[in-house]
């Protein structure tokens, strides 16, 4: 499932990214400027800002990425637990003790779950609660790692630009140097 997000009205980004500065007109930018290390130096901290959020932000898709396939088995199960009780069947399975270790039961039929809601809380929800729920929390996941991955093309995007004008900012200065050179 494809989710096309687009920013809110007025943002360039969800998570509210800096736009980068591009310097079209170098010379103009840096009229009355000794050399460049100043300006180039505020760039590349605004760089390294751009590092830390690309990070924080792959860290979180990386660990909602690990969480869609586990809301959607759970959500396999609900479906598996309807079926099993609408035969009045009882289900055999194998349930994860630890790395590993499995363990046989037998379950009869029901209509009520435990879910793991995290910061070692479980509840006992009714399977149609527990399925909307989950559905609602799959959603919420796509539609995060969509925004995710819009920010990071986003970001992307600021650092090449912030990359690019620090470039000809050094080369501005190099000139600079060479015509001073020249000049002496």
């Amino acid at each position: 499932m494809t989710v096309e997000v687009t920013p809110p009205e007025g943002k360039t980004s969800f998570t509210g990214i800096p736009e980068s500065q591009f310097i079209d007109d170098v010379d103009s930018y840096m009229k009355g400027e000794d050399n460049a290390e100043a300006k180039i130096k505020s760039f590349d901290e605004v760089h390294q800002k751009y590092k830390f959020m690309e990070n924080s932000l792959a860290t979180r898709r990386k660990r909602l990425k690990a969480q869609v396939p586990d809301i959607r088995s759970s959500l396999a199960m609900i479906k598996k637990l309807r079926e099993k009780k609408s035969s009045e069947e009882k289900m055999e399975t194998q349930f994860l003790l630890s790395d590993q270790v499995y363990a046989k039961a037998v379950i009869p039929p029901t209509d009520k779950v435990c879910l793991w809601l995290g910061a070692n809380v479980m509840l006992e929800y009714t399977l149609g609660d527990a399925e909307e729920l989950l559905t609602k929390n799959c959603e919420s996941a796509e539609k995060n790692l969509a925004q995710i991955a819009f920010d990071l093309d986003y970001l992307r995007d600021q650092m090449t630009i912030t990359e690019v004008t620090m470039a000809r900012l050094y080369n501005w200065d190099v000139k600079r140097r060479k015509e001073k050179k020249a000049a002496a």
